[in-house]
């Protein structure tokens, strides 16, 4: 069996680094969001399901300190299936041709206590597919609008939220409703001080230089990953009824 992904000993059990794991699903988060949003929505649990450490990585300059977290074979399978694209399905599917490598190597066929244990995997294997399948199936519109969000850096334009949430209209309409909405103000497309002070707007301010005249400023207006989803909620709304400011968050 070719080594896709390497299982190594730690703290004397086998072990799949997370890193490497991420890296071989090709996620498009980076890792720490990844490990971390996992870990907490899948209820994975310290000292049983991963351990975390520190790894020192010299560079040529020094060196930093990076947190690395080793799974569990079944940590690692239930990420797998959770990934919800092919690199995961192949990720599960070598981590159980592994753990029969190990059976094969460790257990004694013919002890009853062992027959028993394996039907009671089997059986819980089988729960842990059904359940992460249904998941997969909820999460699937949550994972479209993250990557759709993602793709476009932490802060959008106006013009690029309309596209981001689907709506049926483009960034002159957009800046209308939200004057009419009384979220910008009604003279100008700024968002009104509350709703900045909410974390769903920034503003960003840049000089531009002109020669032979005195330089100007201009205010662009950006809306943040946490307004994405106010937006959706207020303009759109078949998105919001599948997200979450959590879950998504």
């Amino acid at each position: 069996m070719n080594e896709l992904i390497p299982i190594s000993e730690r703290n004397g059990q086998k072990a799949v680094s997370a890193r490497l794991l991420h890296e071989f699903l090709e996620s498009k988060q980076d890792f720490s969001n990844w490990i971390q949003n996992r870990i907490k929505k899948y209820g994975l649990v310290e000292n049983q399901d991963f351990s975390s450490f520190n790894k020192i990585i010299e560079r040529e300059t020094g060196a930093t300190i990076r947190i690395e977290y080793a799974l569990t074979i079944d940590a690692a399978k239930e990420l797998s299936m959770v990934e919800g694209n092919e690199k995961g399905k192949q990720a599960r599917r070598y981590f159980i041709e592994c753990e029969k490598s190990l059976h094969k190597t460790q257990l004694d066929f013919s002890n009853p206590d062992t027959v028993l244990m394996l039907a009671q995997n089997w059986k819980d294997e089988q729960t842990k597919r059904l359940a992460a399948e249904k998941q997969v199936s909820i999460l699937a519109p949550k994972a479209d609008f993250a990557d759709r969000a993602i793709d476009t850096g932490h802060l959008t334009d106006i013009g690029q939220a309309a596209k981001i949430l689907k709506l049926p209209f483009g960034r002159n309409t957009f800046f209308e409703k939200l004057r009419q909405d009384g979220i910008f103000f009604k003279n100008r497309n700024e968002p009104k001080q509350e709703y900045i002070e909410r974390g769903y707007f920034e503003l960003r301010e840049k000089e531009v230089p002109r020669n032979n005249h005195p330089s100007f400023m201009v205010t662009k207006v950006l809306v943040t990953q946490k307004g994405l989803y106010w937006l959706s909620k207020k303009y759109d709304g078949s998105l919001a009824k599948v997200l979450s400011p959590i879950s998504v968050f």
